[in-house]
């Protein structure tokens, strides 16, 4: 499948990233539950400069995003990919271009928050190197999330 994959950077106002974080906020509000409406006011995109879309045959199937958390820090945000297109690790594809592109900006680190029942997301980004941290910010006393960071290295 990835002969067939096409990759580019954009921005939150693309439409086809609106469309996939239409279907992810979807998703998020079946396996979130009652938490849902505390993470969605996090998950907004008005700060998000940088999206990472990845096309299949010109569909979109997979994003994600980096918004900055700090001089030197970016957090992952809204990484999807639709459901038939999972398990062909495409999102692994997203994530080292974020990660690249955090690095050509300056940023030396990553970190993010995912919930503790989205199990999948949990094994990729512990199979790209992300090791558990103490929860950030507005995740600290929740008990759901699981929060990771990766340092970025000039060396590949």
């Amino acid at each position: 499948m990835k002969n067939q994959t096409k990759i580019i950077r954009t921005n939150a106002s693309h439409p086809d990233f609106l469309g996939l974080v239409e279907k992810l906020d979807a998703y998020l509000a079946i396996t979130d539950g009652e938490e849902h409406a505390f993470y969605d006011q996090f998950n907004k995109l008005n700060a998000i400069r940088h999206v990472v879309l990845l096309y299949i045959e010109g569909e979109a199937v997979a994003c994600g995003a980096i918004k900055e958390f700090n001089e030197s820090t970016v957090e992952i945000k809204r990484m999807y990919t639709r459901e038939a297109h999972r398990g062909y690790r495409l999102a692994p594809l997203v994530l080292e271009q974020l990660e690249e592109w955090a690095l050509e900006l300056g940023y030396r680190r990553c970190i993010l928050e995912t919930g503790l029942r989205q199990t999948a997301a949990i094994r990729l980004y512990e199979r790209c190197g992300y090791t558990q941290m103490p929860c950030y910010g507005q995740y600290t006393n929740m008990a759901n999330s699981r929060c990771y960071e990766k340092k970025l290295s000039t060396v590949p």
